[in-house]
């Protein structure tokens, strides 16, 4: 039991000096967040989380680094919560590991039992709160099993964005800007969009995202299937 213990703590620890994988650290840019939080808390819980599950899965933190193309040593700050991940390289860790984005979602500190399992109660959300890229996405599916789609209350602010990088992956994207700005890049082609304009369109489609207004931007998003069972970063669109 001892030296499994001592092979973990070198695995997550393993910082990679080589740049042949897209290295996330170069996607974020710290974003003030509206509520106060520095977000180190909603960091260390979601590296425990995501360590938790490469342990589960017996993966070492460099196999799950190429599974995701990301570095290793990315992966591990992630662990360890000492870096936030973008949306783009959270989801290419899910891929990776065989779950889908809300896998990571925090659940309410206080919920009440519902009557239905197919209705979520505001108040009952699970939440993803990513403070440095300026995104924070909110549950709005059910947790049952066998859903073929997820949607989300995604929260932009200012400047905030989903990452430097294009990725592209199987299924479709949907979504209707409710409040704010929305910059939606689909390959070269940026569209922006305004609260009342919507999109759809196949998720193998390099993309990405950010907010170029000084607003808040709310999106109702719809991503189908929940965990595609390929993904590509699509660093070039």
């Amino acid at each position: 039991m001892r030296a499994s213990k001592s092979r973990h703590a070198t695995e997550d620890a393993v910082l990679v000096g080589s740049r042949t994988h897209v290295e996330v650290a170069q996607q974020t840019s710290v974003i003030p967040s509206t509520d106060g939080s520095d977000g180190r808390e909603e960091d260390r819980r979601l590296g425990q989380r995501l360590r938790m599950l490469r342990r589960e899965r017996g993966l070492s933190v460099q196999t799950l680094a190429d599974a995701a193309a990301l570095s290793a040593g990315m992966v591990s700050q992630i662990e360890r919560g000492l870096s936030t991940p973008s949306l783009r390289s959270l989801r290419l860790l899910g891929i990776a590991l065989g779950v889908p984005i809300s896998w990571f979602f925090a659940a309410p500190d206080h919920s009440t039992p519902s009557a239905s399992p197919y209705i979520v109660r505001r108040g009952d959300r699970r939440l993803l709160r990513l403070t440095q890229t300026g995104v924070m996405k909110e549950l709005l599916s059910p947790d049952t099993d066998g859903r073929l789609m997820e949607m989300y209350e995604l929260t932009i602010e200012a400047g905030g964005s989903s990452g430097a990088d294009f990725y592209n992956h199987e299924g479709e994207k949907a979504g209707v800007v409710v409040a704010g700005s929305l910059r939606l890049w689909l390959r070269n082609d940026a569209f922006t969009l305004e609260a009342g304009d919507s999109f759809q369109f196949p998720s193998a489609i390099p993309h990405r995202f950010d907010n170029p207004g000084k607003q808040l931007a709310r999106i109702l998003w719809i991503n189908s299937p929940p965990t595609p069972s390929s993904a590509s970063p699509a660093s070039t669109p």
